[in-house]
């Protein structure tokens, strides 16, 4: 029904919606009543597949089927310098430090008294226009021009500038076009400027080069690509252009017994022929395919068919009621989208409290433009103004 789920939790809890505490349910408490189930916190280092064992925190476990679901990260697309200045969201730590990032850049305005330096702090560019770059850049946009109404006094909020910076010809790229540009009109109702057919050619302290222009922001956000994490080179086995390991029709890898990939760490050609989009859906599809097939081998039974994706559709928030949902034959935007993404968050959430504290947050927010948690926490960047 939606994309990478948790991610769009990560993306409320950037902003001052949610906390972290009302998203996120500990795995450890999920399984307390399956006594078959281990739950380890450390770092996998590699896999010995001709072993059977998966090297672990100096450890080294033992398996008889091995399913490697471990994910992705952010692609910089060679240009690892450009992470420290431009962070990308894909764990509840990354949500809470660009919380602290944008909070920060607007107690940072306030005060100095350098107009280049707040008009620098109050600049905002996200990089990639997918479905994570345009709910960023909304979300950001509806915070400064409604969510801290009279809050500052040497500037309003609202004339905060906030970028979203494309290389395609059009956003969100994976949507029909007609419902692309409904997202970005509804962007640029916001406030928000959409630089289409543009190229990021560097980004530093200061800003971000976009086709040869300095733009001078101190809060850059990177959504603009994954790559999966390193799984196959622990095998050895073949990968695509993003790392994906290349799985046959069982989601198992050709020519290494009983090691099935599922989810952004696999290349799966099981959409009609097509590859399987890096979605929740698809990751929860393939677990489900995958404990199924190993089931039938545990049992003795023939294999199960060649695994199908069944897409259920696409959704992206752009703002308040404003939204896309592509379900093929049916399209949705602005209110009626917005209303249902709400609906579909909040039968994900995990856990009834969770699902109760959100709907109060959301409700809220709803009624009175105001975000709940406005908690600036962690790092050590000074709150006084920086120099450019």
């Amino acid at each position: 029904m939606i994309r990478a789920i948790f991610l769009e939790y990560l993306r409320q809890c950037l902003v001052p919606t949610l906390s972290p505490g009302d998203i996120a349910a500990p795995v450890r408490s999920l399984f307390r009543n399956d006594f078959g189930i281990r739950v380890l916190l450390g770092l996998v280092t590699g896999v010995d597949p001709q072993r059977q064992i998966v090297r672990f925190n100096e450890q080294e476990i033992p398996y008889d089927y091995l399913v490697l679901a471990t994910g992705a990260t952010h692609s910089y697309f060679g240009k690892e310098g450009w992470a420290p200045y431009a962070p990308g969201l894909k764990r509840v730590e990354d949500a809470i430090e660009i919380r602290r990032k944008i909070l920060t850049a607007f107690e940072q305005a306030e005060a100095t008294a350098d107009a280049d330096n707040r008009a620098s702090l109050l600049t905002f560019l996200i990089v990639g226009g997918g479905p994570t770059g345009v709910e960023l850049a909304g979300a950001i946009a509806e915070l400064a021009r409604f969510g801290m109404d009279k809050e500052f006094r040497m500037f309003d909020p609202a004339d905060a500038r906030v970028i979203l910076v494309q290389s395609a010809p059009r956003l969100l790229p994976a949507f029909p076009e007609t419902l692309a540009v409904i997202a970005q009109r509804s962007l640029e109702k916001l406030g928000v400027q959409v630089l289409l057919g543009s190229r990021v050619e560097d980004i530093d302290p200061g800003g971000v080069v976009v086709s040869g222009k300095k733009i001078l922001a101190s809060t850059v956000l990177w959504a603009a690509g994954v790559t999966a994490s390193p799984a196959a080179k622990w095998l050895k086995a073949d990968c695509d252009s993003a790392g994906r390991i290349k799985v046959g029709a069982d989601l198992g890898v050709p020519g290494i017994s009983n090691v099935f990939a599922i989810g952004d760490t696999a290349a799966s050609s099981g959409w009609k022929g097509k590859p399987v989009p890096g979605l929740a859906p698809a990751a929860k599809q393939g677990g489900t395919f995958v404990a199924r097939q190993i089931r039938a081998r545990v049992e003795a039974r023939p294999p199960r068919p060649a695994f199908k994706y069944r897409h259920l559709g696409s959704l992206a928030t752009i703002g308040r009621k404003a939204a896309v949902a592509d379900f093929g034959f049916v399209k949705l935007w602005g209110e009626p989208a917005w209303w249902l993404w709400g609906m579909v968050h909040v039968g994900f959430l995990v856990g009834t409290r969770n699902r109760i504290a959100t709907l109060i947050n959301w409700f809220w927010a709803y009624l009175t433009f105001s975000g709940g948690i406005r908690l600036i926490t962690g790092g050590s960047e000074s709150l006084s103004a920086r120099k450019q």
